[in-house]
């Protein structure tokens, strides 16, 4: 069938405003967030509501049409770029934004998939209530795409990941079938848990169209911290110290390196006059919802344990809000400081808290051994064991050339590593096209059948946004 035809037939389903098929307009959705990949599509669809993505699915499958579902295309692995078929149609969720319902009572709040993230935390703000998730994208990532990576960010320590905010769903099948699940309970042990199939799935087993959150008491009160770490701090004991002695209100254990922390303060144009002790800096912080604690004093102390065991150089505790809005700025601009100094080749590694300090001696030891003039910044949620240990790009050099060089060799060596200690080569960020062969190198067997098998039944005709994360059953390795 024509191409115009094709198109024109979407265009029954929908309207003119909500099929993009100039190339210019396209191509804005065709390019991954880091710019590795450029893909093609036949055209981008913006629905408004479940009925129009059930109807586009079904046409498609009729068709034979592949179909990628997009948020907000901020995935760092391609999960949400087409390939360079053109033969896939992206289903642009941005149109369906609407925050449903917010409910007190129950803590929860219901919302589309296209729903900006710091959209919904807003709306639940204005209730008096949080939603926990909260990482660098959040004025742009989407809540569907949050939940077909299983974002994490920075308060996983406390709250868990998006699968553990997740109550409720509304999804589309590869055959148009609407699973409506959309309910508000914490209790549900009837059968499988559906939800949960679409949790990491990247838009690979169908396309999520809403869901239902948990939300939790809103702070009203923070301490935060920043922390000097002495040579040889041991960041595993440093964190145990904190939570334990915490009351489980440890919201934040954020890890850099001196090395990050100056990449931030190059950007900044007032950078705060915090640096990193020998071993780096953590960045801490306390929240509760309650009036009667003293988180300053609480955290006081046990900062003051802390620098008795020698493992803290100094310690500065936030006075005021802008101090704390110093040391989070510092914190979130590592990215950015990596970006403007030629840009880096990103390592989303995840380790049991009580290796965090071998890998980092090995990794340490094989990025020597590849290149000594090479620069690392090294910083993440150390609070659940994800380690960002990004391999900065040498100033002049090809950035796209280094990446691919990396990627093939050392890159593999620090994945190598983080295996062996029982980690993975991806703790957030997902498999998307671009780590579906290193799933295929590290996963264990009988786990990557199973999502063979997963991948096969929901989509046995494999449309939905077919080459990321896992190839279904009869199709070849292409490693």
């Amino acid at each position: 069938m024509p191409h115009s035809i094709r198109l024109r037939t979407f265009r029954d389903l929908l309207n003119d405003g909500a099929v993009v098929d100039d190339p210019e307009r396209i191509a804005t959705y065709t390019t991954d967030q880091r710019q590795l990949f450029t893909g093609a599509a036949l055209a981008v669809l913006k629905p408004t509501m479940t009925k129009q993505v059930a109807d586009i699915v079904r046409l498609a499958a009729q068709l034979g049409i592949g179909i990628v579902p997009q948020g907000g295309n901020t995935s760092y692995c391609g999960g949400a770029t087409p390939d360079a078929s053109g033969r896939q149609i992206i289903v642009s969720l941005e149109r369906m934004d609407k925050i449903r319902e917010v409910d007190p009572v129950s803590m929860s709040i219901s919302v589309d998939a296209g729903a900006i993230l710091k959209n919904v935390q807003d709306a639940a703000a204005n209730a008096g209530l949080l939603l926990p998730l909260s990482l660098g994208a959040e004025g742009s990532c989407r809540i569907g795409g949050n939940i077909g990576t299983n974002a994490g960010g920075l308060s996983v320590v406390r709250y868990g990941m998006t699968r553990d905010l997740l109550l409720g769903i509304e999804a589309v099948l590869a055959d148009g079938t609407v699973v409506s699940d959309m309910r508000k309970l914490r209790k549900n042990n009837t059968g499988y848990d559906v939800k949960q199939c679409f949790v990491g799935s990247e838009g690979t087993l169908g396309i999520v169209t809403g869901a239902v959150l948990r939300l939790a008491p809103l702070p009203t009160r923070r301490a935060t911290a920043w922390l000097k770490l002495a040579n040889g701090a041991p960041l595993a004991e440093l964190l145990a110290l904190v939570r334990r002695e915490s009351a489980d209100l440890l919201t934040t254990f954020e890890f850099m390196t001196a090395r990050s922390v100056a990449l931030a303060t190059e950007v900044l144009t007032d950078p705060p006059s915090l640096r990193a002790g020998p071993a780096g800096a953590v960045l801490v912080e306390f929240a509760s919802s309650s009036r009667h604690l003293d988180l300053d004093e609480l955290l006081e102390a046990v900062l003051a344990e802390a620098i008795e065991f020698g493992w803290l150089e100094d310690a500065f505790l936030a006075q005021s809000g802008s101090q704390r809005t110093a040391m989070w700025r510092l914190r979130e601009t590592i990215p950015e400081g990596e970006k403007r100094r030629n840009g880096s080749v990103k390592h989303d590694i995840s380790v049991p808290l009580s290796s965090i300090q071998r890998f980092l001696d090995l990794a340490g030891s094989h990025v020597r051994s590849y290149d000594v003039d090479l620069e690392l910044s090294v910083y993440g949620h150390v609070g659940d064991g994800n380690l960002h240990y990004n391999v900065l790009v040498p100033p002049g050099v090809d950035r796209l050339e280094f990446t691919k060089r990396i990627d093939g060799s050392l890159s593999l060596q620090l994945y190598d590593t983080a295996a062996a200690l029982g980690g993975s080569f991806s703790a957030e960020h997902g498999v998307g096209r671009f780590k579906k062969h290193l799933l295929e190198r590290y996963g264990d067997v009988g786990r990557i059948a199973a999502m063979r098998r997963i991948k096969t039944a929901f989509d046995p005709a494999n449309i939905m946004n077919a080459g990321a994360v896992v190839r279904p059953l009869g199709e070849k390795s292409a490693c």
